[in-house]
C-alpha cells in the first residue's frame, strides 16, 4: 500500500495522553512540578521539553513551564502518537449505513460521534462500531481499521469504508490523487463578498493553541490546502455556502474560512461561539443565542461523497440530507432575514 495514500492526510493530530484537574485547594505550583508529582518514571527534562514544544495545555491553551497550577485547572499532555492503553474494543454502536457491498461501505454520521479513538475517546467511535459490524477490516498506515479519510467529532455527513485491502489502497489513492468528489455545507459568519472563490494557504497546527490549526498563506509551515466555495444562501450577517475540497487536511474548511474573516457559525474551538456580525440589540443575541441551542456544534455538513468504486471501476456518488440540528438553524435565520429587511 502507497503509505503517503493511506495517511487519511492528517498526520498533525494530537493524543491526549494524560489529563489532570487540580484540586479546589491546589496551592499555585509551576506546571513542570505539577506533572512530575502525576505522572510516574517521568523527569523534569521530559516534562519541560513537552512544554517547549507545546504539548502541555492547561484549560486547552499552550502553557510555558513557569505557569503556575491553579485551584481546579485542567492540565492535559498532547503528543503526536496514540498512548500504548488505546486498544480497539469492538461495540455495538448503531451506524447509519448508506450502502453497503462486499469492498466498501458508505455511512452517513451524526454529529457527535468520534470517527477514531484518540484526543480522550477511546470508546463509542465509528472505528469501535465498524469493527462490531465487519471482520477483519483492513488497517491503514494508522492502524486505523477501514479509514481511507475522516470528518471532525461535531461536524456530520458521508464517509467511505474499506472492506477489504485492495478496497483500501484503491481509494487510499482516490484520495491522495485528489480525484474524490466531497462537497460540505458551512454557515459561516459574515456577508461573504464573493459568489464564489478559492481559499489557499499552507494549513498546521497553530503555535499558539495546539488545539486549532493555522493558515500559513506564505508556506512557511503547515500542508498545502485549496478550498473552493459557492455561496448557497444570504442572511445578512451569515452566509450558508458550499465548500469543494481539493485538499483534505485537518479541519481545512475551519481554518481557512476564520483566516479570511468568516469563521464558522458556532464553532466553539475557532471563536465562532461569539457573536461575529450583527447587531449590539438585545433581541439580536436572543436570537443568536436561539440559534446556538438548535445546533450546538460548529455548522458544518460532508454532504455528498463521490469515488470510483474499487472493484467495479464505475463513478458512484453519494448525497446526504442536511441533518434536522442545521436545518433547524437555517430555518430561523430565514424568518430573520425575512423579517429584518431593511
Amino acid at each position: 500500500m502507497n503509505d503517503d495514500a493511506a495517511h487519511l492526510e492528517e498526520q498533525d493530530e494530537l493524543f491526549e495522553h494524560y489529563k489532570f484537574t487540580a484540586s479546589d485547594g491546589q496551592v499555585p505550583l509551576r506546571v513542570d512540578k505539577f506533572l512530575l508529582n502525576f505522572i510516574e518514571n517521568a523527569t523534569r527534562n521530559k516534562i519541560q521539553q513537552a512544554i517547549k514544544a507545546g504539548n502541555v495545555l492547561v484549560n486547552d491553551a499552550v502553557v510555558k513551564s513557569n505557569y503556575k497550577v491553579k485551584p481546579l485547572d485542567e492540565v492535559r499532555v498532547v503528543l503526536a502518537h496514540p498512548p500504548h492503553e488505546n486498544l480497539l474494543v469492538a461495540e455495538d454502536i448503531p451506524i447509519n449505513i448508506v450502502y453497503e457491498d462486499d469492498a466498501v461501505m458508505v455511512v452517513n454520521k451524526p454529529a457527535g460521534m468520534v470517527v477514531h479513538p484518540g484526543h480522550g475517546n477511546y470508546s463509542g467511535t465509528l472505528v469501535n462500531g465498524l469493527i462490531h459490524h465487519i471482520e477483519n477490516l483492513p488497517k491503514n498506515s494508522n492502524e486505523r481499521p477501514g479509514l481511507v479519510h475522516r470528518i471532525d467529532k461535531d461536524t456530520s455527513g458521508l464517509l467511505v469504508v474499506a472492506k477489504t485491502e485492495a478496497a483500501m489502497t484503491h481509494l487510499s489513492n482516490q484520495f491522495f490523487d485528489r480525484t474524490t468528489e466531497r462537497l460540505y455545507l458551512a454557515l459561516v459568519w459574515g456577508n461573504i463578498e464573493n459568489d464564489e472563490g478559492t481559499i489557499t494557504g499552507h494549513i498546521g497546527r497553530s503555535f499558539k493553541n495546539r488545539l486549532q490549526m493555522d493558515v500559513f498563506p506564505d508556506g512557511e509551515f503547515g500542508k498545502h490546502a485549496v478550498t473552493h466555495y459557492k455561496v448557497i444562501e444570504r442572511f445578512s450577517y451569515v452566509t450558508l455556502v458550499q465548500c469543494k475540497l481539493e485538499t483534505g487536511r485537518t479541519h481545512q474548511i475551519r481554518a481557512h474560512f476564520k483566516h479570511i474573516g468568516h469563521t464558522l457559525f458556532n464553532d466553539e474551538r475557532y471563536g465562532g461561539e461569539k457573536i461575529l456580525k450583527g447587531t449590539t440589540f438585545t433581541k439580536y443575541k436572543q436570537f443568536v443565542d436561539n440559534c446556538f441551542k438548535v445546533l450546538p456544534r460548529q455548522a458544518l455538513h460532508a454532504k455528498t461523497l463521490g469515488f470510483e468504486h474499487p472493484v467495479t471501476k464505475k463513478m458512484m456518488q453519494f448525497d446526504s440530507e442536511i441533518p434536522e440540528d442545521m436545518q433547524a438553524c437555517l430555518e430561523k435565520w430565514r424568518a430573520y432575514t425575512v423579517n429584518h429587511k431593511e
